[in-house]
């Protein structure tokens, strides 16, 4: 297939395999009608967000153009945190008491009647980037002027003034990855998340499949999954949602319309026997691929960044390499690069991946591999000049 890149930049990210379209993704009439002259010139048959970012515009200019889409509502709703409670709670579905609060109005006026712990977000942003616990209401206080200024650089006012509060949820924690086809959801992969995710912040770490969860508790995240994308009202494309397994139920942390993020989607490839992209594309070219069954354990450590400064280098990293079971080890920051960890990071220092006959065997690998890094930084200093 022929391939159209739409990108903010000026050319496409492949050259030599596609043309590009220059878009500015913050003013969405001008973009569409970018895409329809582009469509009017060479029709299109699809159109494939990749990212948060563009989801919401894909599905509006698929409905102009006549193309598969997820309804506008739906993709606005997986990209907001905020919508997406209201739409599971319209449907009925388990989710934490949450409210939407002004970051910029009075605090305690908001806050009544709130339970401890609690979780602040933004209404966007992935990669637990900005979520922190509170288990007091000092902490509350403190965790919200950092969120005030993580969204300060945010281009939309809304998504820069509001942020959500709700219960912490106890409990294991899964990410699932799906394809929607015609409105019916079929689950790729489930994933562990075997580090316990308690706060104050949620870096994630290892994720391996197939889950250990016992088989109720998977059918529940599956049935919750399906649910879910009915009450987004989402009916095509990929899918990322991530649970939590609490009282043996199958309460979503959030869903986003796009695949799993980063180099992540490698691991997957282990999983359907095939690249994730490329089974995405096919979809959306309106083919219903064969997926063959999984033959290994898979997994991926998405790994830490240990603290603020510039990375000096990595050592360990062929030392890591070679540990059994382990397939590749990138890092992907570069010498001399500033490194920021969670809250306020939005990055991982790297990934290693990992596969064999079972998940005890993947994530042991991926652990001892771990323990190989070591990560050499200096301090960042900050200049200003007045």
């Amino acid at each position: 297939m022929d391939i159209l890149v739409a990108s903010q930049g000026e050319y496409s990210l492949m050259p030599e395999l596609a043309g590009g379209l220059h878009l500015d993704f913050a003013d969405a009439a001008n973009a569409i009608e970018r895409i329809a002259v582009a469509h009017r010139t060479a029709p299109l048959s699809a159109l494939v967000p990749t990212d948060d970012l563009t989801v919401e515009l894909a599905s509006l200019a698929g409905a102009v153009l006549g193309l598969p889409h997820n309804p506008p509502q739906a993709a606005r709703a997986a990209r907001r945190k905020d919508l997406g409670r209201a739409a599971l709670a319209a449907a009925g579905l388990p989710v934490p008491a949450f409210r939407r609060v002004d970051l910029f109005a009075a605090l305690d006026l908001q806050l009544q009647d709130l339970s401890y712990p609690c979780v602040i977000k933004p209404l966007t942003l992935s990669g637990s980037r900005g979520v922190i616990r509170a288990n007091d209401r000092q902490q509350l206080h403190d965790a919200w002027q950092r969120v005030q200024k993580i969204l300060a650089d945010q281009p939309i006012p809304e998504e820069r003034q509001f942020a959500l509060v709700e219960d912490y949820l106890p409990g294991a924690e899964v990410a699932v990855e799906g394809l929607i086809s015609n409105g019916e959801v079929q689950v790729l992969a489930i994933f562990d998340k075997p580090d316990p995710l308690q706060g104050p912040f949620f870096e994630e770490t290892y994720y391996v499949t197939p889950s250990r969860l016992p088989e109720a508790s998977i059918m529940r995240v599956v049935q919750r999954m399906q649910e879910a994308c009915r009450a987004y009202g989402l009916r095509e494309g990929p899918v990322h949602a991530e649970f939590r397994v609490h009282d043996g139920e199958a309460w979503m942390l959030e869903m986003a319309a796009r695949t799993i993020g980063g180099d992540c989607a490698r691991v997957l490839e282990r999983v359907i026997g095939r690249p994730l992209e490329e089974l995405v594309l096919e979809c959306a070219m309106g083919g219903q691929p064969a997926l063959s069954p999984p033959q290994l354990a898979a997994g991926v450590l998405m790994i830490p960044i240990p603290g603020a400064g510039l990375l000096r280098r990595v050592e360990g990293v062929a030392e890591a390499r070679r540990v059994p079971l382990v397939e590749d080890v990138v890092i992907a920051i570069g010498e001399g690069y500033a490194m920021q960890p969670l809250p306020e990071g939005s990055s991982y220092l790297g990934f290693i991946f990992a596969a064999g006959p079972s998940a005890e065997d993947v994530e042991a690998a991926l652990r001892q591999a771990h323990a190989c890094l070591k990560v050499v930084r200096v301090p960042a200093w900050q200049v200003e000049v007045g």
